[in-house]
């Protein structure tokens, strides 16, 4: 785009910049819940709920089943495999 396209798309900056700024956010966040550390970090938390008499068998099945369903979509995809944050 030239100068006079830019300078005609100038009163919309801020709008994006925003989407921008939107999609970093969200791109973050879809990192850090799909981040298998944290996934096994919450599978870890979640057993040790059920084995402190916090949940009960069939509410442990169902956490537990969202968990791994994450995991298998993050090892899947790779979406939260970076940042060194994998173990």
């Amino acid at each position: 785009m030239g100068l006079i396209g830019e300078l005609l798309l100038l009163p919309f900056a801020p709008v994006r910049g925003s989407l921008w700024t939107m999609r970093q956010v969200l791109a973050e966040a879809e990192r850090q819940y799909y981040d298998p550390a944290v996934i096994r970090a919450e599978l870890a938390l979640l057993e040790q709920r059920l084995e402190a008499g916090e949940l009960d068998e069939e509410e442990f099945d169902r956490m537990e089943d969202e968990l791994l369903d994450r995991l298998e979509t993050s090892l899947r995809t790779g979406v939260g495999a970076d940042h060194g944050t994998t173990r």
